[in-house]
């Protein structure tokens, strides 16, 4: 029968990820990582709770941030007030359809899809859920790993605002999209640092099964 590091006392640093003995079975005992000297707990305090009031907030900001503009271009005699899914249209008109296809999924899928899916992970470990936990770690790691392309329309309009100023010519101007945006993709990449994984084992079947 699997035991749990839990149920012995154990705990992995958050920092250096090194296994300490914490001593104490109480989800709130503590101590320090003697390789770096940080916290350790054997679950975080409010965690889940944390996670589901950024998780609430980053969606709330998802609906504004795609419907008002995110960047004003002035190329004469020409004015453009484009949202995130008008420049993607206007990029595939131009023929940049690699471009176009880099920022939807970048700005509009990888947002809302990981709003999705930390909803999934958070709503499955509340319910005590032991269906397929290795799937749902991995997924979880997928997320870490791609929530900060989600910055790329932020990026692509800094870069603008801050090269393409010709006068009359040319200019190009942030909308005010791009704080709540920005605000989305802070909001999920806090939410996905507070969500614990370890949740996802806790009420795994500990002889592997529904894998």
């Amino acid at each position: 029968m699997m035991t749990r590091g839990a149920e012995l006392g154990l705990s992995s640093c958050p920092t250096c990820e090194l296994v300490v003995k914490v001593g104490d079975h109480t989800p709130n005992a503590r101590r320090l990582c003697p390789r770096c000297a940080s916290p350790i707990r054997i679950r975080t305090r409010r965690d889940r709770t944390y996670a589901i009031a950024l998780l609430i907030a980053a969606t709330a900001l998802y609906f504004p941030a795609n419907v008002l503009t995110i960047m004003h271009t002035e190329q004469f005699p020409e004015q453009r007030d484009d949202t995130i899914l008008s420049g993607v249209v206007y990029l595939w008109q131009r023929g940049s359809w690699d471009l176009a296809i880099l920022v939807f999924a970048a700005s509009i899928c990888v947002p809302i899809l990981k709003i999705l899916a930390l909803a999934f992970l958070i709503v499955t470990s509340g319910r005590r859920s032991d269906w397929r936990p290795r799937f749902r770690t991995k997924l979880y790691h997928v997320l870490e790993v791609i929530g900060h392309w989600s910055m790329l329309d932020v990026f692509v309009v800094a870069l603008l605002t801050a090269v393409v100023q010709l006068g009359r010519v040319a200019r190009v101007a942030p909308g005010p999209a791009v704080l709540p945006f920005a605000g989305v993709v802070v909001l999920t990449m806090l939410a996905s640092a507070s969500f614990d994984p370890r949740a996802i084992w806790d009420f795994a079947d500990p002889r592997g099964r529904r894998e």
